[in-house]
């Protein structure tokens, strides 16, 4: 896991990072906290505070300057000095940041503004395709407030920018890279991963918070600017923490547009232009930065009949040098495979291995040998798509161990997240690929319209636009077999349901669902596409898990929301609302896929996610963005405008990460292990749900039985993480006084105080 990490406090002078402070406790009584004291030069007084590599015994700056060292015992010194297990120090105190974890050196861009003045500088950290020229203008911007000119370039990274003792550290749109915070040591500590802030202040577990990932996880109302762990806060998608000596502030970069009137729509042909503009630019971003190989690679056992080097490394677990990208049959992945093999380059360049003309992008399909059935479609347009000349196509087969909750031991991710069933699964795909591999993930929810727009076309009395997707919907209720009296009556169900959204108000909408939850009126069953259109045509709506959850558990969610109804969110149009909400929640849960599918010397690269990206998305016609099939149309348009004009039939038909009876054999097959870790889970203890409940939940899923899938997924996964947090013996800290500081201390507390 990649994270930077930095803090500011009113405490620190303002000094380099030779500077220490007297002996003592910070303010907040830690060891190694900041003195509020006036500071002496240190480093003509002791060899210890000689500059060296950061965590080492005679680093300075291994704590910005080594706060709370004591004079006559440099031993003592260097114990109280606190820095991050493995960081690289970007600069030193007064406020310092460090880069953690095993970044590529062309992945870390430092520039200052003036030789003449080393404070006002910017760091940014990721994938970003902007040159030094455009980063130094942007610090200028910045350093006048101007914080949107830091995440207009193409990339995913993260900025943060010091302007004397200002320090301002910027997220991203989607909230795929996330900014979190917490008070500390009379300031403010920020990183880019929430538990090691967890560590820093030796956090507590948030219950509520588990509750609300659980019963309404894309609805930001219930969850807030929490995590899992008490006192550790995120800044919301689309804003920037500002700290000013250990005071915070927290603003949105992005014009804010009216409440009442829909802002004037850009035509349908120059805003896909825009989205062809921005995915080109995304792609080619991560085309020109420095190709690497695999650090290093397993022992290769020697030749292996049929199978050639590449295949052998990919069996063995080792990305293959150069770039790849998913390619599963469906429209967002064929789109980033067909751009990232068509644009001028050599997808195939070692970093010093020459020019690599003639290599060709590799393109990895997964076939799932137990459930052949239903997918035939996405094979077939994908070996049709990868006889373009300029892919290499290798297709990963795999039956039993790669089905979804195969392989449940796996690392500790930051947060939570439902692609912990699936990582086994998901690995196995990735580890045949590139060092630099495209995945599609957000395509759907950055390009597709959530059903709750059709409450904002109402609101701007643009009813003809619903025609075509109630008609759609109509036809699924057809298909499923439904008799035809039902499936007349879908148009006007979802007209209702849409007029009913578009006039009721933010505070009504969250009071009722409150109360909802309050009365446990939660739905059972597995859910029909109508269902779902029809649920998702609320302000707020519950989770496949929150039927399984505690009366207690849904009664504290329903006070967050109702304390949450006097909040109004950025957009008073529900659609609008809606959809960054649902955006925020994929973002976070791609995040999690990435740390748990993590394969060594790999990046993952998400171009829908991107700053621009998204933000050419927005500029969409919801009119547009509502009729059936418009994802694969706005991409159709986006790779012909680059010159592919030939797609294989069906292209664009949707296509499944993993269907329903995968996920049932996954289930039949993990039966006996998933029962015993619900024999006595976490989750139970924490009060959230009873154990008998879910492992009868578990049986009837197994056997068939109409059951939430997704909301059993989301419950194992919570208690997979909570077992992988609670049973980790290392720390993200050292040099502290005691033997490890870590995030939850004291286990999951046992009995919970009854609300008031």
């Amino acid at each position: 896991m990649r994270w930077l990490v930095g803090w500011s406090s009113i405490a620190a002078s303002f000094g380099t990072a030779g500077r220490v402070g007297e002996p003592g406790r910070g303010p907040d009584g830690l060891r190694g906290g900041l003195a509020d004291v006036p500071r002496t030069s240190y480093a003509s007084q002791t060899p210890y505070a000689s500059t060296g590599p950061v965590g080492s015994p005679g680093s300075a700056s291994a704590y910005g300057g080594s706060y709370g060292g004591s004079y006559g015992e440099p031993d003592e010194y260097t114990e109280r000095t606190l820095h991050p297990v493995g960081a690289q120090l970007l600069w030193g105190d007064p406020d310092p940041l460090w880069a953690v974890g095993d970044w590529r050196p062309d992945e870390i861009r430092t520039v200052t503004a003036d030789p003449a003045d080393p404070f006002t500088r910017l760091a940014v950290l990721g994938c970003c395709g902007a040159g030094d020229a455009e980063l130094r203008r942007a610090l200028y911007a910045a350093r006048g407030g101007a914080l949107r000119h830091l995440t207009q370039w193409p990339g995913s990274y993260t900025a943060v920018v010091q302007a004397g003792r200002r320090i301002t550290v910027v997220g991203d749109l989607a909230g795929a890279r996330p900014v979190f915070y917490t008070p500390w040591a009379g300031g403010t500590a920020y990183a880019t991963a929430a538990l090691p802030l967890a560590d820093l202040i030796e956090a507590q577990l948030d219950i509520g918070h588990l509750a609300a990932l659980l019963a309404c996880p894309d609805s930001p109302e219930a969850l807030g600017d929490g995590t899992p762990y008490a006192g550790v806060r995120r800044i919301p998608p689309g804003h920037a923490i500002i700290l000013r000596e250990g005071s915070r502030e927290i603003t949105g970069y992005e014009p804010v547009a009216s409440l009442a009137v829909a802002a004037p729509e850009m035509e349908a042909a120059a805003a896909t232009e825009g989205v062809r503009e921005a995915l080109v630019d995304a792609v080619r971003a991560r085309l020109t930065a420095p190709r690497h190989a695999p650090d290093t690679l397993p022992h290769d056992p020697g030749p292996v009949p049929g199978m050639g080097p590449a295949d052998r490394r990919a069996a063995r677990g080792a990305p293959t040098a150069g770039v790849g990208a998913d390619l599963s049959g469906g429209s967002a992945s064929a789109t980033l495979a067909l751009l990232a093999a068509g644009l001028p380059g050599a997808p195939g360049t070692v970093l010093g291995h020459g020019s690599g003309a003639g290599e060709r992008l590799l393109a990895v399909t997964f076939n799932d040998l137990t459930t052949p059935q239903g997918r035939e479609g996405e094979l077939e347009r994908a070996h049709a798509i990868a006889a373009d000349p300029r892919l290499h196509h290798v297709v990963v087969a795999a039956a039993e161990e790669a089905l979804p909750y195969a392989d449940l031991d796996g690392p500790l991710t930051d947060e939570p997240g439902p692609s912990l069933v699936l990582a086994a699964r998901d690995r196995r795909r990735l580890a045949s690929g590139s060092a630099d591999h495209f995945v599609g993930h957000g395509a759907r929810q950055v390009l597709d319209a959530h059903p709750a727009r059709l409450a904002d076309l109402l609101m701007d009395r643009r009813r003809r636009h619903l025609l075509r997707p109630v008609a759609a919907l109509a036809r699924s209720v057809g298909a499923e077999g439904q008799s035809s009296g039902q499936s007349l009556l879908v148009p006007l169900t979802v007209y209702s349901a849409a007029r009913r959204l578009a006039r009721t108000p933010y505070r009504a909408g969250m009071e009722a669902a409150s109360a909802r939850l309050r009365e446990g009126l939660l739905p059972r069953g597995a859910a029909t596409p109508l269902d779902a259109s029809l649920a998702a045509l609320t302000w707020c709506r519950p989770g496949p898990a929150a039927g399984w959850l505690t009366g207690e558990a849904l009664a504290e969610v329903a006070v967050r929301l109702a304390a949450a109804a006097g909040r109004p969110p950025l957009s008073l149009r529900p659609g609008e609302a809606r959809a960054r909400s649902v955006l925020a929640r994929h973002a976070a849960d791609h995040r999690v896929f990435e740390q748990a599918v993590e394969v060594r010397s790999q990046r993952l690269h998400a171009p829908f996610l991107d700053n621009q990206v998204v933000r050419a998305a927005r500029a969409l016609p919801e009119s547009l963005r509502v009729q059936p099939g418009a994802r694969a149309a706005i991409l159709r348009t986006v790779l012909a405008g680059t010159g592919v004009r030939e797609l294989p039939p069906g292209w664009g038909a949707p296509a499944h990460s993993a269907n329903e009876t995968a996920v049932r054999l996954g289930l039949r097959a993990a039966l006996d292990p998933l029962l015993a870790l619900f024999a006595a889970p976490l989750l139970a203890d924490a009060g959230l749900i009873e154990a008998r409940v879910i492992q009868q939940a578990l049986i009837d899923a197994a056997q068939g039985r109409p059951v939430p899938l997704d909301g059993l997924a989301e419950l194992v996964s919570v208690e997979l993480w909570l077992r992988r947090l609670l049973g980790r013996r290392g720390t993200c800290w050292t040099g502290t006084s005691s033997p490890r500081r870590r995030a939850v201390p004291t286990g999951i507390p046992l009995r919970r105080p009854a609300l008031s």
